[in-house]
This record gives C-alpha cells, sequence and structure tokens, in this order.
C-alpha cells in the first residue's frame, strides 16, 4: 500500500506570537483531541491567535484555540469550539517550565499546531513579553527587510 506524499504538516500558526513576546525555550506536546476535532484541523477549520498554556495541578492546558466543528459533524456529539484541550509532556519537562513561570515575566504561548507521524503536536514556547518599544523596534526591521528586498528585486531586472 502506497503511503500518500505528506503535504504540509502545519495546521495553524500564531503569527501575532512573535510580534508580542520574545521566546527563549521551544517545547513539543502532544494534544488531546476528540474525533471531530480531528476531523476539523484536517479541514483546516482552526484558529490559534490567541493560544496560551496554562499549568493546573501539574497538567497543561491549551486555552483560546478555536477549532470550528464541520457541518458533517455527528449528531450524537455536542461540539464546543472553544474547550480546553489537555496537553501531554513528560513529567520533568512540565516540572522545569512551572519553575520558569513561576519566575516574573514568562508565559507560556502556543506557537503553532503540526502533524508528526499522524498525530496532532503542538509546539510551546516559553516567552516573556516584549515592551511597547521592543514592538516598535520589530516593525522597523520587518520594513526595512522589506525595503531591501524591494531594492533587491528592482536592481535584478
Amino acid at each position: 500500500m502506497a503511503k500518500k506524499p505528506q503535504t504540509s504538516s502545519r495546521i495553524a500558526d500564531n503569527k501575532k506570537a512573535a510580534y508580542n513576546y520574545f521566546f527563549e525555550e521551544r517545547y513539543e506536546a502532544g494534544v488531546v483531541l476528540q474525533g471531530w476535532e480531528v476531523k476539523a484541523l484536517r479541514e483546516g477549520k482552526v484558529q490559534l491567535t490567541d493560544g496560551y498554556v496554562v499549568i493546573r495541578d501539574g497538567e497543561l492546558f491549551l486555552f483560546g484555540c478555536q477549532i470550528n466543528p464541520l457541518k458533517t459533524a455527528s449528531t450524537h456529539v455536542n461540539p464546543d469550539a472553544v474547550r480546553t484541550k489537555k496537553l501531554l509532556m513528560h513529567k520533568d519537562e512540565i516540572r522545569r517550565l512551572i519553575g520558569k513561570v513561576e519566575q516574573k515575566g514568562y508565559t507560556l504561548i502556543a506557537l503553532n499546531l503540526h502533524w508528526k507521524e499522524g498525530r496532532v503536536k503542538c509546539e510551546v514556547a516559553l516567552a516573556k513579553g516584549k515592551a511597547e518599544h521592543d514592538k516598535r523596534d520589530t516593525i522597523k526591521e520587518r520594513e526595512g527587510k522589506r525595503e531591501v528586498e524591494r531594492a533587491m528585486k528592482v536592481h535584478h531586472r
């Protein structure tokens, strides 16, 4: 049986995260999902822009990830688009994260959802919030790169 060529393993990105936070460390966590959620993810019906992670009782939970149910969802399942999802990581990694999150200014942000060997994974970052002047620097840097690319494009013609 031939394997299907894997198109894109990325499901959703949190594009706001890089603008609002500095990333210190990145981790990969498994996501506990229901069947209808997996089907909706395959169709790309997910929004992660406000995704963040909270630690409760030594477990990680993903908030702000909205998975919109398909129209063909089962009649006996009551889909909740903004349901809190549990994240799966090793205990020692979670303990290390608890220690770092308790430090001032650190938070856990969901960066993206992606497929890995047929399972949905969430990339989580230990992040520190940016100040307003840092955000302005990010904008200036991005605009500078665009101008350089435009100049190079015109120069190559």
